[in-house]
């Protein structure tokens, strides 16, 4: 990997970049500056997300205003504050934020709105992994399938950044966590953060175990043979190839949450009819290209009810990190995540190793 040559050192900072090949180098490129309502970040880690992969390649470009730089959370220190910040954070103070892009950096401009502070028995590298997942898994939950104590969620890359994040999530809430995952080692580790079956896609018909496993709980909490079978949430990350299976898996009147298209977008098949036979609720959702606004609340809220479990919760809520790479080696962090070996989150450290 190249770097280029470096101009004046106050007015720039090294990026990872991406060529007219999809490849990744290294580049000297302007340093952001925090504008009115914007912290300006050191950065110390970042995260890697599907999201990277895809805008890697050119599929999924980041929003209007958005750096095209890629990565989407961070963790390190304010080094600047922009005009008109209203709260209270101090230079040096240690944060992690959500971002739109620009993550892949030395420096990077945040709303203030989308920076959170680092749980204080977590480090830097830990706290990098926790903004885009926690923050998705806790939108899909919540917000969109509004996730009640004793129902059932299916999730599907159980062992990913986001499924761990909601195996602890559906935890805490008194919910039940079901998953799927590629391999009896992954699906060890699921069950190690609370999962309580797990289930490999690649041996079994998912549909099958899922039913099987609602039927034995419903029965052994008072209801009767065949009632209410089947899951009340499915969060998927999967798409089109497994639909049938997704909808077999569905309670009467569940709610299947759409957040990824891995296995690929289109459908065929009687799919509609199958869907308004179980009274089932389609809900799809992104993150990346909601509003500033949206994305202030989902971070408050998060703060709030949260940001506290990574302390006070016994055990306490902890952010899996699968690997950690330096900036100068981030194409093999990249082929590792494409070739779908990690648990957990890929970790990104910023700077010259």
């Amino acid at each position: 990997m190249s770097t280029d040559q470096m101009p004046k050192e106050n007015q720039s900072m090294l990026a990872v970049c991406v060529n007219e090949a999809n490849t990744l180098y290294l580049k000297q490129v302007p340093r952001p500056e925090a504008k009115d309502g914007q912290l300006l970040i050191k950065v110390t880690t970042t995260a890697l997300n599907r999201a990277d992969l895809l805008q890697k390649r050119g599929l999924y470009p980041p929003p209007p205003g958005e750096s095209d730089i890629l990565g989407l959370e961070v963790s390190g220190e304010i080094a600047g504050i922009g005009p008109g910040v209203q709260t209270s954070w101090k230079l040096g103070d240690t944060v992690m934020a959500l971002l739109g892009g620009g993550g892949y950096a030395e420096y990077v401009a945040v709303p203030e709105e989308l920076v959170m502070p680092v749980p204080s028995q977590l480090t830097l590298c830990q706290a990098a992994a926790i903004p885009e997942a926690w923050l998705t898994a806790y939108q899909l939950l919540h917000l969109v399938a509004k996730v009640r104590p004793n129902e059932t969620v299916l999730i599907h890359a159980g062992a990913s950044g986001v499924g761990s994040a909601a195996i602890q999530l559906v935890r805490l809430c008194r919910a039940v966590p079901i998953v799927t995952a590629g391999s009896s080692e992954k699906l060890r580790f699921t069950e190690q953060l609370g999962a309580a079956a797990g289930i490999n896609y690649r041996e079994k018909d998912f549909s099958e175990e899922v039913l099987h496993f609602t039927e034995e709980q419903r029965i052994y909490t008072g209801l009767q043979k065949g009632e209410g079978k089947g899951v009340d949430i499915i969060l998927d990350c999967v798409g089109g190839s497994c639909w049938e299976q997704n909808v077999r898996s569905l309670a009467a009147d569940g709610r299947w949450v759409l957040y990824g298209t891995l296995g690929g977008k289109t459908v065929d098949g009687d799919f509609l009819g199958k869907l308004l036979m179980k009274r089932g609720n389609l809900l799809c959702s992104l993150l990346r290209s909601r509003s500033l606004q949206y994305k202030a609340e989902l971070v408050r809220s998060f703060t709030e009810e949260i940001l506290p479990h990574f302390q006070l919760t016994d055990p306490p809520l902890w952010p899996v990190i699968d690997s950690t790479f330096n900036m100068d080696n981030i194409e093999n962090a990249h082929r590792r995540m494409e070739a779908n070996k990690n648990i957990g989150k890929i970790i990104i450290k910023i700077g010259k190793s």
